[in-house]
């Protein structure tokens, strides 16, 4: 049985299969509607039903509270019609959003890799061609997890039938402990997307604050090498953090891109670093490292925030009151199944990811 959903107010008609999403149809269909996480917790996403019956699913109640149930708001990426159904969303479309169709495929492991004692880089080939935005994130279906586990692509655009993830290991977590213990090489997983919308503002020429913490890195590494790799000459700044030196991954590649790029700054911060590390770089947490270099003075910049959410939300605090407000802070967090379980959601200040 299929339903049909009518998108006001554009008009467009999805066709949605029995136990589908809304969301989940419409990317597939290439019709776009407003999301960033896809798992029920962000509020990005949230709708109005008009006509017709649907099933909220999943949904946190920290996104979708139980007075806008009650007044007909969803979550298109829990809901799922029991009718033909009417809704009204917030078509907003930036600019810079190209709106690749979401579709599936077969990524089969080519490398694996040690970042950090926590964090594997995982390499995949695609068995064809996917068209992304730098900063875009894929679902990964992995053997004996329910649902899917979302990562964020390390790889350019350019790069479209290769897959770069950065896995770092969560306490007790199924989906990572899988692709970190018994993951191997020649093994293939169900992969969707792209998905999101966390990705370069091109048309906005001002230069650009990347802060990442943990495997956040991933995300802003795409972006960082698509921006070099179009020649694009702003100044773009990468403040990375982590908690001591071995888990500064990546380290030697962006000090080599510093050397070969003059528009290109690379700013390291360790909150713990180990007698050892002999360090002598920044020694705090990472959005401290900003409000230093910066002098608490970031406007007329872009920001991009990449990492868990304590990261996220201390970033944030700093580059507002450095005066740099919402239009110009872009930001993804990486949310783990717990997170989502315990009701972890984005800042209520902000509408988008």
């Amino acid at each position: 049985m299929t339903y049909e959903v009518t998108v006001e107010p554009t008009g467009e008609v999805i066709t949605v299969e029995e136990g589908q999403s809304i969301l989940h149809a419409a990317l597939r269909q290439g019709v776009w509607l407003p999301f960033a996480c896809g798992h029920g917790t962000c509020a990005t996403c949230k709708c109005r039903v008009l006509e017709g019956d649907v099933d909220i699913g999943e949904a946190s109640p920290f996104a979708l509270m139980e007075m806008e149930r009650e007044e007909g708001l969803i979550l298109t990426c829990c809901a799922i019609p029991e009718s033909d159904v009417t809704i009204e969303a917030d078509i907003d479309v930036d600019d810079d959003f190209m709106g690749f169709t979401v579709n599936d495929y077969q990524a089969t492991v080519t490398n694996i890799e040690d970042l950090s004692p926590t964090i594997k880089g995982i390499t995949f080939q695609l068995d064809s061609s996917m068209e992304f935005q730098a900063g875009q994130y894929v679902n990964v279906s992995i053997p004996g997890v329910e649902g899917t586990r979302a990562f964020s692509i390390a790889n350019t655009p350019s790069d479209n039938q290769v897959l770069e993830l950065h896995v770092r290991l969560l306490p007790g977590g199924l989906g990572t402990t899988y692709l970190h213990e018994q993951l191997r090489v020649g093994d293939s997983l169900d992969v969707s997307g792209p998905y999101g919308q966390f990705f370069t503002r091109y048309s906005d020429p001002k230069d650009v604050i990347f802060i990442a913490g943990g495997s956040g890195l991933s995300s802003p590494q795409s972006m960082i090498l698509d921006l070099i790799e179009r020649g694009d000459d702003r100044k773009i700044y990468l403040f990375q953090g982590a908690r001591n030196l071995s888990e500064l991954y990546n380290r030697e590649r962006f000090e080599q891109l510093q050397k070969n790029h003059s528009n290109f700054h690379y700013i390291p911060a360790l909150n713990e670093p180990e007698a050892t590390d002999e360090w002598t770089g920044y020694h705090c947490f990472v959005h401290e490292a900003v409000n230093q270099y910066f002098d608490g003075k970031c406007e007329g910049h872009k920001a991009y925030l990449c990492g868990p959410p304590p990261m996220i939300d201390a970033a944030i605090t700093t580059l507002m009151q450095a005066r740099l407000f919402e239009r110009d802070i872009h930001m993804e967090r990486f949310v783990s199944a717990a997170d989502t379980s315990d009701g972890a959601s984005k800042s209520a200040l902000f509408k988008r990811i």
